[in-house]
């Protein structure tokens, strides 16, 4: 067999933040690495993401975590809420990261995505450039994947389809897996300019809906909703007016904020999951990561932290040197129960989110309310999720001053 003199090439199918952080993780094995990206710009779909603790962990492994961590708002008085502005729970965020050892740090994606973009070369990311796989490849025959672009084909050594919910690879893989399905609700989601008083973080749950309002560092307010609405619906007017109708009469500052958005700036989505796991994560020399292996309701925050965790555990198990059809099937063993899990415990959450009888609300806030006379009890949900790790240890250099981080800047394992 002849040696190889150049490094394997991998080439990924989606710029999102899964399919980013995939390519990020994978230049600094080793790999020789080309993004390709249907749309015309890096402009990432969304408004904005929390990124918890198991995702800035995996974050630390391609040097970013301390990064995204100097973005903590530290806001201390958040919690659960009911429209007339009731307090069910109330939540510090030094609680969580004293449990998990990190904040939760929302952002917007756009920051995210820039600052994994910043860590390929120049040239790596293709913006509109469509993909097609045509060929999945074969590691044990040594047979290359074959992705077909506008300016010709690309043979790879890998192929990582990070092509989103909709994503064209997962098919093309596993041609009888049922396709994701509708999870019952709608959400919407929009960024407002810095507002003129600080708002404290808090979730508000109603009867089949749900508010959201997290600060972000810069100023801005990131806010999202939800509620339970058949598939494929859009407001007769615009969808900040559809949002006043739904939400309007909630509890300060839920109005303010809506005042604030200018008509055309909410994004809406149905939600889709796969509850049904794929047999697997790979197919020959192609993977799955993020929504296209995985989709999931966003009831945990959960979709962009486990694309994170995907696209570091990838590049763990695929050393340049390594056979690649051992290292897929590595990726899958390790991501596929955890991934599954996260799912289901997300669709558990998103049945109670689209309740609506008032027997069933009652019981619901009244299980809300007595997480504020057990602390830790609302952040047990997230025992096993937000307390992951990487196999692989962190090559960021650690600073200290946050939690977890120790005087010498490792952490404490």
């Amino acid at each position: 067999m002849p040696i190889r003199t150049t490094p394997p090439h991998a080439v990924v199918i989606g710029s999102g933040i899964g399919g980013l952080t995939a390519a990020a993780a994978l230049h600094r094995r080793g790999w020789r690495v080309t993004v390709l990206e249907r749309a015309a710009s890096l402009a990432p779909v969304g408004a904005g993401i929390g990124l918890a603790p198991n995702a800035l962990r995996a974050l630390d492994v391609i040097g970013l975590g301390d990064e995204i961590r100097a973005l903590a708002t530290w806001q201390g008085d958040g919690g659960m809420r009911t429209p007339s502005g009731r307090w069910l729970s109330r939540t510090d965020a030094r609680a969580a990261a004293d449990r998990f050892g990190d904040p939760l740090v929302p952002v917007h994606r756009a920051t995210l995505v820039d600052a994994l973009a910043a860590r390929l070369p120049d040239g790596v990311i293709r913006t509109g450039s469509p993909a097609t796989l045509t060929d999945p490849g074969a590691a044990a025959t040594g047979r290359p994947a074959v992705v077909t672009t506008p300016d010709g084909d690309l043979e790879a050594d890998l192929v990582v389809g990070a092509d989103g919910i909709g994503s064209a690879v997962r098919p093309a893989l596993f041609p009888r897996h049922p396709e994701p399905a509708h999870a019952g609700f709608t959400t919407w989601r929009v960024v407002i300019p810095a507002p003129g008083r600080p708002f404290a973080p808090h979730e508000t749950w109603g009867r089949g809906a749900l508010w959201g309002t997290q600060p972000l560092k810069d100023g801005r307010v990131y806010a999202y909703a939800a509620a339970a609405a058949p598939a494929g619906g859009h407001a007769p007017d615009d969808e900040r007016a559809e949002l006043l109708r739904r939400f309007g009469t909630w509890h300060d500052p839920i109005p303010a904020i809506l005042d604030a958005v200018a008509p055309g700036e909410v994004l809406r989505h149905d939600v889709r999951h796969l509850t049904t796991p794929l047999p697997a994560f790979h197919h020959g020399r192609t993977a799955l990561l993020g929504d296209a292996a995985h989709p999931m309701a966003p009831t945990l925050g959960q979709g962009g932290n486990q694309a994170i965790e995907d696209g570091v555990v990838l590049a763990h198990h695929l050393p340049p040197t390594a056979d690649t059809g051992a290292g897929l099937a590595a990726y899958s063993a390790a991501r596929l129960p955890r991934t599954t899990a996260v799912v289901r415990r997300s669709a558990r959450v998103a049945r109670l989110l689209t309740l609506t009888s008032a027997p069933a609300v009652a019981v619901r806030e009244t299980l809300m309310t007595l997480a504020r006379f057990g602390p830790g009890l609302a952040l047990r949900a997230f025992d096993g999720i937000a307390d992951w790790r990487p196999p692989q240890h962190p090559y960021a250099d650690r600073a200290a001053g946050h939690p977890g981080v120790g005087a010498g800047g490792e952490r404490a394992l």
